[in-house]
Formats: C-alpha cells, structure tokens, sequence
C-alpha cells in the first residue's frame, strides 16, 4: 500500500483507491494526485480494510471485481464495522455496467458507480458533488449545534428582558422538545414541548432534573448524559439515541443526544448534553420539498422519511408505497448516508430538528 502527496497534510480531502490492476491504479492514483486529493491505494480488499484501522477516507473508490474479498464484500464490512464512515461516499469502478448490477451495488449501499475504462473528467465531477455534499451535511449540523451552543450560557436567565428571550420564545414554539442538561440530569433549560411530554406523566418526568421512572432506561438515560457531558475528541458530532418505554403502552417517546460546551451553571472541566425529544405520537408533518433541498433527497426518499418521521415503521411504508421491503430499505441506506446517520433512530431525530419539521404541504 502506498500514500501520495504533494500538498500539506490535512489540507486536502482523502480518497482511499482499491484496485487490483497495477497500471490502473496508478493511473488513478496520479490523476486523483493532480486533482488535489491525497490518495491511499490499496490493491485487494484485505489491505484497503486494514488500511482503515490507521486511516479515515472521505471518501472510497472500489474495483467490484477484486480477487479474495471482492468489492461488494469491502462495501459491507465498512458499512458493518466502521459507523464512524456511515457518511463517507462510496463509489464502484467496474467494467460492467448491467441494471442489475447497478441495482445490487445500490443495495448493498453503494453511492455511484463509474465504468471502465475511467473518464477521468466525469470520475473527478462525481467526486467532487459527493464531497460537497457531505460537506453540506456536516456545515449543516454544525451549524445548528454551534447556534445551540452559543445560546446555552444565557438560556437560563428567564427575565423578559433577557437577551436570549427571542431565542426561547423561538425553542417554545417548536414541536420537537430540546432540553440542555447537566452531567447529573439537572435541567439548564427545557422548552415547552418537552414540559408538555412531561406533564403527561407517561414516561418522562422534568421538574429540576430530567428522569423516568422505568429504571433501566432511567439507568440508560444517566449514562448517555454522563458521556456526552465528558469531554472527548469531536464529541459535537456523536450522536446518540434512546428510547422511553410509556405507561400507557404507545411507541416509546425518542431521545437524541449530543455534547454541548460552556453550559449556564456548570464548570469548566465538563460539557452540557442536548437533548432532542420527540413523541411518534404527536410528530409534526415534514415538508417533501424542504427535504429533498435540505439533504439531496430524491422524492421517494423525502416519502420514505417524512413518513419515519412520522412513526411509520419500514413494512408499512412498503405497503403504503406499494414497494417491496428490500426496496425500503435501499431507499433507507441512501438517507442514511445523506444525512450522516448510521441508525433509524438518529435519522428521525435529524429530521424533526431539521427545518422541514412543522412545515406544510
């Protein structure tokens, strides 16, 4: 295996190259080099995977007919293995371009596809869209921690006067509940939604800590908080999911999890937790259009996830649709990767803080 540069370290994007055919991987190698990228090559399967323990592609170019593990095999065991690259394009090079072909690969998760013998403008083109489009969703949800972050000293105040009083009165209107909590629980802010979701006594209780008296999710719960109000590398973009069980026997109410820095009250040596509540029961209809122009959606994918959204489960969408299951869960690969989730869970969270949430048709 080998590693080209000519630019500094960590200014360019990098592209992990698995090819079996020497020349062409050279080829490839020294095309992606002068377009900019640091390239990784890699010419089986085996090594590409290995290489994966020491390095983090943004994104991954893969031969489908390699000897040993062939390239539908590197496709899933990353997929498997490695959630940290849920988001990270995966694109085949093969020689063979058959619909059904196309359609396994899909399938298998696959993000395009580029026939051999390369054209090397449109293999740089496909490159380029499917970085900007990760780009876009990391730029995205950034953004929404980073506003959330800045807010967090001040959300405290409850003054009328307060300088963040616009700010609550904007959370208090969102159906989705966010709370801001403490490594203990202790609640920093809560905004409306989530006091309703309490005050119903079904499931989840806030008055100065945030708890449920099912005791192992109640267990669960402090533990996700604790390790998002531990400082780590990067922790802003983990994400974490957790289900409520409810008294009354409806779907479980949905918790999503994220660090936030220098909360109102708490030291400097830790990190305040976000989190994100909502109820499939009283979901707020998604806007299609803002979907498919928030994340790139197609619009049977932007169907498939106003419809998760709104507590469907797969086989009914499939049924409603009038798709097969495997058909959905293709579909649920794609958003998985457009929106930079790896579960069901932290889709769904995704979208109803998204801005499509509450909006209508």
């Amino acid at each position: 295996m080998d590693t080209t540069t000519s630019r500094p370290a960590g200014s360019r994007a990098v592209i992990l190259c698995i090819e079996d055919e020497a020349e062409l991987l050279s080829d490839l190698a020294e095309e992606l080099t002068d377009a900019g990228y640091t390239v990784i090559t890699a010419e089986s399967g085996e090594q590409a995977l290995s290489s994966l323990e020491t390095t983090h592609p943004d994104l991954v170019l893969c031969d489908i007919g390699l000897p040993g593990l062939d390239g539908y095999g590197v496709l899933e065991t990353l997929r498997g293995r490695h959630p940290d690259l849920a988001e990270t394009p995966f694109l085949f090079l093969t020689a063979l371009a058959s619909p059904r072909e196309i359609v396994q690969g899909k399938r298998a998760g696959a993000d395009d596809y580029l026939v051999k013998p390369i054209d090397y403008d449109l293999m740089l083109a496909t490159i380029e869209a499917r970085l900007r489009q990760v780009n876009r969703i990391r730029a995205r949800n950034d953004a929404v921690l980073e506003a959330l972050r800045a807010s967090v000293p001040h959300l405290a105040s409850t003054g009328a006067d307060a300088p963040t009083a616009g700010i609550r009165q904007v959370l208090d209107r969102l159906a989705l509940g966010i709370a801001l909590v403490d490594s203990q629980c202790r609640v920093l802010f809560a905004n409306r939604a989530a006091h309703d979701m309490a005050a119903r006594e079904d499931g989840l209780n806030i008055d100065a800590r945030i708890w449920t008296d099912h005791a192992p999710t109640n267990t669960a719960l402090n533990n996700l908080v604790r390790e998002k109000c531990t400082p780590a590398p990067n922790d802003v973009e983990d994400l974490a999911s957790l289900s409520v069980p409810r008294h009354s026997g409806q779907r479980d109410l949905m918790v999503l999890a994220s660090a936030l820095s220098d909360p109102a009250g708490a030291t400097s040596r830790e990190t305040a937790a976000v989190l994100f509540l909502s109820d499939p029961e009283q979901r707020p209809s998604l806007s299609r259009s803002t979907l498919c122009a928030l994340f790139a959606l197609t619009p049977t994918e932007a169907k498939i996830a106003a419809a998760l959204a709104g507590g469907s489960r797969p086989a009914d969408i499939a049924a409603d649709l009038g798709i097969a299951p495997t058909t959905v869960a293709f579909h649920l690969r794609n958003l998985f990767q457009k929106t930079g989730t790896s579960r069901q869970a932290d889709l769904v969270a995704l979208l109803l803080v998204s801005p499509a949430a509450g909006a209508i048709e």
